[in-house]
């Protein structure tokens, strides 16, 4: 498996990863503890409203977006965190069943003046389901350590 430092998040570059099952049971855990809003945390009420339906919070679907991206991504990367999205959007509801995969792109790349030991690579996220339909998107600002040794290379002796 590959590790990601900075300079492997390359501008145009899109890497595909994940695979979850949305299942009935987590999305109503997940509603009632942190979105207990009808249409996410009670079937009856959801069946009755506008998706004719229960579907996901918004924020699980982010959730499994960020689970997916550490397991497949940041857990081998030189991570440093983030300062924050630029946008977040829900686009189609997600429902028990559904088979989630994610896309991401790199739209943009730089060093850090103020550190150059450290890159920003600036993000662009599709959640997709089995349809390959997007169901969200996001784009982000993620902090990367840069390579130890072409750091070391501009330091001068």
């Amino acid at each position: 498996m590959a590790f990601y430092y900075w300079e492997d998040f390359v501008v145009g570059e899109e890497i595909r990863f994940g695979d979850h099952v949305v299942n009935e049971t987590e999305m109503l855990e997940f509603a009632r503890a942190f979105d207990p809003q009808p249409l996410y945390a009670d079937p009856q009420a959801a069946a009755d409203g506008p998706y004719a339906g229960l579907i996901a919070s918004g924020w699980q679907t982010a959730g499994w977006c960020m689970r997916m991206l550490v397991d497949n991504v940041l857990a081998q990367s030189s991570s440093l965190g983030s300062p924050g999205l630029d946008s977040l959007r829900w686009q189609q509801p997600v429902r028990a069943g559904d088979r989630l995969h994610v896309r991401c792109q790199v739209l943009a790349s730089r060093v850090l003046k103020s550190r150059p030991q450290m890159g920003l690579a600036k993000l662009h996220f599709e959640v997709r389901n089995q349809a390959d339909e997007t169901v969200m998107t996001m784009v982000t600002n993620s902090l990367f350590g840069r390579r130890p040794d072409v750091v070391d290379a501009q330091v001068p002796a």
